[in-house]
């Protein structure tokens, strides 16, 4: 089992549910800093977005933020060098599409993130029945890879990826990009279907833009992913202090 999964677990087993605030690395130049905030607010993982051309999962907001990191020269290797120099103390998860490993070479790619601190990785365009070479590049290098799950995938399928998934199953409450969306979609029962085959932390994202929302995902998933909400206040001018005060909002809606 890889280390993330063995802390998502130990997580789970204490009786708290896990929040996961996404960055686009390099949105800002003090992206890092907004990291540590998050952390500080409460976040008990971190999700680092590295900035692709042509992403197919990301909605408007992070695609904006996205296009910022890349116009600021924002790469695979600057991202790492940017996290080995980090102390955050917590699991971070990197969130990019396969072309970037791929153009790199995947050994290279897995031993930039593992060097960085990096224990998981979601790769939305990568498939399970194409994901061997990668996941066996990832197991020399103790980084987890962890699938996404979606209201239209079958019984079949969920029973297949929450078999391989590791550290946390990725439930998207919605058959949508990331951004902001109303109601709970489709998250409860997409949990239960992975349940209904495996013990597997599960972590709700896709539309969790409001407190609320986290509070009510809350009840029956083992973590929270918020994401655009958060990226659109940075883009915005947020400070540090106001992402810090942003995660504390959410984590304090989650524990009630």
């Amino acid at each position: 089992m890889k280390s993330l999964e063995v802390a998502l677990r130990a997580l789970r087993e204490s009786g708290t549910t896990a929040l996961v605030p996404y960055f686009m690395a390099g949105a800002t130049p003090d992206w890092i800093q907004h990291v540590a905030a998050a952390v500080h607010g409460g976040a008990n993982a971190v999700e680092i977005g590295i900035p692709f051309s042509d992403p197919m999962m990301d909605g408007p907001v992070i695609q904006r933020a996205a296009e910022r990191a890349l116009a600021a020269g924002t790469t695979l290797e600057s991202v790492c060098t940017e996290l080995s120099g980090a102390d955050l103390g917590v699991p971070l998860i990197a969130m990019t599409y396969y072309n970037l490993f791929h153009h790199r070479g995947l050994v290279r790619s897995t031993g930039l993130l593992s060097g960085a601190g990096v224990r998981g990785a979601i790769v939305p365009d990568l498939t399970i029945e194409e994901s061997q070479e990668w996941r066996e590049a990832c197991a020399a290098t103790d980084i987890a890879t962890i699938f996404l799950v979606a209201p239209s995938t079958t019984a079949e399928r969920f029973a297949r990826l929450a078999a391989a998934t590791e550290g946390f199953c990725y439930a998207s409450a919605r058959m949508a990009v990331t951004g902001r969306a109303e109601g709970g979609g489709d998250a409860q029962a997409v949990v239960a279907s992975v349940r209904a085959t495996s013990d597997v932390p599960t972590y709700v994202g896709i539309g969790i833009t409001t407190a609320r929302q986290a509070h009510d995902a809350a009840r029956f998933s083992d973590g929270i992913i918020v994401g655009s909400a958060l990226v659109e206040t940075i883009l915005n001018g947020a400070t540090p202090a106001d992402t810090e005060e942003f995660v504390s909002k959410f984590r304090h809606a989650i524990d009630q």
